[in-house]
This record gives C-alpha cells, structure tokens and sequence, in this order.
C-alpha cells in the first residue's frame, strides 16, 4: 500500500482516484469544490483536504489532473499549493494537458524543493479512465518515473517514459494532432457517403476492415450518424489543446497545416453552441452546412 493523494475530480480524475483504492493504496482527494471531494469519499471512502497542501501531506506521490496551465500552477505552488504539503523525495505526476513550457516550470520549482515531478498526460477519455485502460506518455526523470509506473498500472494500458521533462506533454500534443486529422477525415467520409445516398453504418462495416480503419471509426462512427455528440472529450478541451500544439509548432518550427485548419472547424462547431459537445462533432458541422 501507497500513501497518495489526487487532485481534480472531474470527469478523468474522479473514476482514476476510485481506481487507486480499488488497488489497495491508501488516498486522500482535493477538489476546488468540495462537495464533489465529500460524495468522492463518501462513495470510495479515504479522506479529502479542503486545499491542496492539505491532501498532499503525507502522501509518497501526488497525482493532478485539472484543467490548464493557470490551474496546474494553483494546486502546486503557493501557500495552499501542494508543493508546500508535500516531503523532500516526494513525487508529483501531473496528469492534466498542458504546455510543456509549465511543465519544466514545475520541474525546476520541484527540483528545488526536493520533489520529482513527473509530467503523465493522458489519453482514452471518460471511459477509458472508468475502466482502467487509459494510455499515459510520460516525461521526467527515470528513477521517479519508475516508482510512479506501478501505480499508475491500475488505471492504464500502457504507461511509458518517453524522455525527460516536458517529452511527455510534447507526446501528447502529437496524440491531439493525430486525432484532429482522423475525425476530420471521418467527418468527411460519413458526410460524403450521406450525400451519396449511400448508408453510412453499411460503408463503415467495409472501410473499417481495411486501412481506414481507427479507433475514431470503430468507437464514434454510430453516435455521428444518430447526430449524438455527448460521448467524450468536449470541443472547448480540444480547442485548448490545439491551441497548445500550435504555439509549440511555432517555436519548434514544425508545419501543422492540417491542425490548423481543423482547430478553425472547432471554432465553427463552437459558434453553433457546441462548446461541450465531444470532437466527433466536426460531422454536424459538415452536416448542417449543407
């Protein structure tokens, strides 16, 4: 048994942090609204603190998983920052999508006060943390890495250190990336087919089976086509990381033209009031442009 504490209990981290006592690890939780840490404990049991400093005492790792750069910062540092509850050796594994830019911020503050900070990001969304399958690429120093990979076993498919500081969060910006193109290329094919006359549901049956074939395809595929788009990561989310992989690009000097144009359709999709609609929606705004 670990002695842990997980910070954020949204959609990702409320299932995530249930998983860690499911496997034996004692847990403390910190939500900014209390409320959801009290129905958290009352439904896994553990215990919660009412800041992060609070939850983060005591415990050999911490694990976050909040919203962006701004929120990161505000559950490490400060006062009432987790940072400040936390041991010298202690490690902190960050699970939120963020720039690599604060993530070796956080490193080096952690690296002064004694704390290894591991940056995990995570992909495979709400169900994909529910049970336990999610992939996480991770960056930061090995023997931290290592005695946080374990742990993180009981909530992932596949876990793996991809480099130093930062190689984590660049990993993930190349997973965003990656499904940005496929669903708009899905988009366009259910799109195509309907305009056709043709049934999408019959297409994709064939097409799957061969080099077309993707998780977008297989897992998205029916909801598109009912006109569902309440299953999974919200549009906002993926506008926020797109945001950050094009930043990147333009300090890395790497050409995203595809992702570019793809974060412009989220835009049009966020204009239709779609802000929490899941990504497949790049289809309804095909759709109902005619």
């Amino acid at each position: 048994m670990t002695t842990v504490a997980f910070l954020g209990l949204g959609v990702m981290g409320y299932p995530m942090a249930g998983h860690l006592v499911a496997a034996g690890h004692e847990v403390s939780v910190y939500n900014r609204t209390t409320s959801k840490s009290e129905s958290w404990v009352a439904q896994h049991g553990g215990s919660f603190g009412t800041t992060p400093a609070e939850a983060a005492k005591g415990a050999e790792i911490v694990f976050a998983c909040v919203g962006n750069d701004d929120d990161l910062r505000s559950v490490c540092v400060g006062a009432s920052g987790a940072f400040a509850g936390m041991d010298a050796g202690a490690i902190f594994v960050d699970h939120t999508t963020v720039s690599a830019k604060v993530t070796n911020e956080l490193y080096t503050i952690g690296q002064d006060s004694g704390i290894q900070f591991v940056d995990a990001p995570i992909s495979g969304g709400q169900a994909g943390a529910e049970n336990g399958v999610l992939s996480i690429m991770c960056g930061g120093d090995l023997d931290a890495y290592e005695k946080a990979e374990t742990i993180m076993g009981v909530y992932s498919r596949i876990c793996r250190r991809i480099g130093e500081s930062g190689a984590g969060q660049m990993t993930k910006m190349c997973n965003q990336i990656a499904i940005a193109g496929l669903v708009q290329g899905l988009s366009e094919a259910l799109h195509f087919a309907e305009k056709a006359g043709l049934d999408g549901r019959d297409v994709v049956e064939v097409i799957s089976q061969g080099a077309a074939g993707s998780w977008q395809m297989s897992n998205r595929y029916e909801t598109m086509i009912d006109d569902h788009f309440e299953h999974g990561f919200a549009v906002d989310w993926m506008r926020k990381d797109l945001g950050i992989c094009l930043s990147t690009a333009d300090e890395t000097g790497a050409s995203l033209p595809v992702t570019a144009l793809v974060d412009q359709f989220y835009k049009d999709v966020q204009k239709m009031g779609g802000n929490r609609w899941d990504t497949s929606s790049l289809f309804k705004r095909l759709r109902e442009s005619g």
